[in-house]
């Protein structure tokens, strides 16, 4: 290949990388904005109707970019996009109240009223995912049948022969032993007939088809109970497809309303799995893995992109529902301690309880950046 081709090639590969981020960042920016506006809104709501004062509703953190006060409250948007807040009058007892606003004051409202206003966040988010899968099942239909995966590589071993033989991610699978390929089923089945002996494999590289010589080994993972061949390589996931059939509106809203209840409960057993040990906290994502994840399912289509926003929304749900200072279920944790002794729990202990909690999500989100991380560069990871 001359040097002028190799530079339009890696020219071409820089502009399609490039489009990728752009317009995973485009659908981050949608996909973050609407959970988070659901979520405060799910306070700002409960707030305003039981009568509690509300100074801010910002979408996001730092500094003010726009914004528009109409009445007492402020409306902005924020230049950090990764979160927002409401700011209520009173939010504990050390802030300064004139004396007309403390019936409008958060800190003064009864038990029952902070803890519905604190749980209004997450339970809007829990709404959002129930309307958008009844919604979904509504107008497009409910997934009946996964369309075939396409013969592409989505990742590799790096201890099996596909990828000590030069495959990698990316590459299409045209042909093995001379028989054409287009599906993940038709290429998994020759693998596994080939009773080990050495195949060779055609592959499109970005336009370019490449050979391959590759020996077939024994999967080390019995789940079938039993043996069969394979060379390492894992199907691009990401571009499952479904074909969806029209139902009845009552079908479409049973069935999302169990799509959520599930999706919750798999959620939370996958916490629990993570928390024991009986899952790898490796499979945790943050927003760089959001923000490829946003971009592939934005890509395939809004029902695929609303699918996305619903299962984000249950996850947002539960993390907020830890009992860890400084997030929702953290501060019903301390209106739950306050009405078993009978007073509000100081605000230094509530201080130090909120830089532990603190210290520890910070600490959850460079574990988070370092899985994203290690994902793209990753022979198994998944990248742009």
């Amino acid at each position: 290949m001359g040097q002028g081709k190799i530079e339009g090639h890696l020219r071409r590969e820089k502009i399609v990388l490039t489009t990728s981020i752009f317009y995973s960042a485009i659908y981050f920016i949608i996909v973050l904005g609407i959970l988070v506006f659901i979520h405060e809104f799910g306070h700002f709501v409960l707030a305003k109707k039981l009568g509690v004062g509300v100074l801010t509703f910002s979408l996001g953190f730092g500094p003010k970019l726009i914004g528009r006060k109409l009445g007492e409250t402020q409306y902005q948007i924020s230049a950090v996009p990764l979160g927002g807040f409401v700011k209520l009058i009173g939010e504990n007892s050390e802030e300064e109240v004139k004396e007309e606003d403390r019936p409008r004051s958060f800190f003064f409202q009864p038990i029952w009223k902070r803890a519905l206003i604190i749980f209004a966040g997450p339970f809007f988010n829990l709404l959002l995912s129930l309307v958008i899968f009844c919604s979904i099942f509504i107008v497009f239909g409910i997934p009946q049948e996964q369309l075939p995966l396409p013969s592409k590589i989505g990742g590799l071993n790096p201890d099996l022969p596909a990828m000590k033989a030069g495959l990698k991610k990316g590459d299409k699978i045209l042909s093995i032993d001379g028989i054409s390929v287009s599906t993940w089923d038709e290429l998994a089945n020759l693998i596994r007939k080939s009773e080990g002996r050495e195949i060779t494999i055609l592959v499109d590289r970005t336009g370019k088809l490449f050979e391959f010589k590759v020996q077939p080994v024994i999967s080390k993972e019995n789940l079938e109970k039993k043996s069969y061949y394979i060379i390492g390589i894992e199907p691009a996931i990401e571009e499952i497809t479904f074909r969806y059939k029209k139902v009845g509106v009552y079908k479409a809203i049973s069935d999302g309303v169990f799509q959520t209840w599930f999706l919750t409960k798999l959620t939370v057993i996958f916490l629990e799995k993570i928390i024991t040990g009986g899952i790898s906290a490796k499979n945790l994502g943050g927003p760089i893995e959001i923000a490829r994840q946003a971009g592939k399912q934005g890509g395939k289509g809004l029902p695929y992109l609303l699918n996305l926003i619903a299962g984000l929304g249950i996850g947002l749900l539960i993390l907020n529902l830890l009992p860890i200072p400084v997030l929702d279920g953290g501060h019903l944790l301390f209106i739950a301690i306050e009405a078993i002794i009978g007073r509000p729990i100081s605000v230094r202990k509530m201080e130090i309880a909120q830089q532990i909690g603190l210290f520890f999500i910070i600490l959850l989100a460079i574990f988070v950046f370092y899985n994203d991380i290690f994902r793209i560069f990753s022979p198994r990871g998944y990248g742009f």
